[in-house]
């Protein structure tokens, strides 16, 4: 699982890069996927260890930076979205892509994460 953690950590970073020169570099926070990318990157870098309880501690503090992603990704796309129907503005597809893709991408790493989790208590290597 450390390894599949590094390569959603690869594209977030690709994802907050794009967003943040697809909008011309204009709002710095479209690089919030690239910092979540870099530190699910360096936790899942820390757990691939041989040692059981460091692997644990720090898939479990990835899974929980995924959800965080998850939840974070999902309320500013939907307050994005009612903020701009309520102003009556276009949203900005560039922003509400990456949002909604960090979203997508967060909620499938934790249901990965948490499949894998069942699984090891299951087969007893907990």
């Amino acid at each position: 699982m450390a390894k599949l953690t590094l390569v959603f950590a690869i594209l977030l970073v690709a994802l907050g890069l794009v967003g943040y020169i697809g909008t011309d570099s204009l709002h710095p926070t479209a690089l919030i996927p690239t910092w979540i990318g870099l530190a699910l990157g360096l936790f899942g870098f820390l757990a691939i260890s041989p040692n059981e309880g460091r692997r644990k501690l720090f898939m479990h503090i990835n899974v929980t930076i995924g959800l965080i992603g998850f939840l974070g990704g999902a309320a500013t796309a939907y307050l994005g979205y009612r903020n701009a129907q309520a102003l009556q503005i276009e949203v900005e597809p560039i922003a509400m892509t990456a949002k909604l893709t960090l979203a997508g991408l967060m909620l499938i790493y934790v249901a990965l994460c948490v499949r894998s989790f069942i699984a090891a208590r299951r087969t007893g290597k907990v």
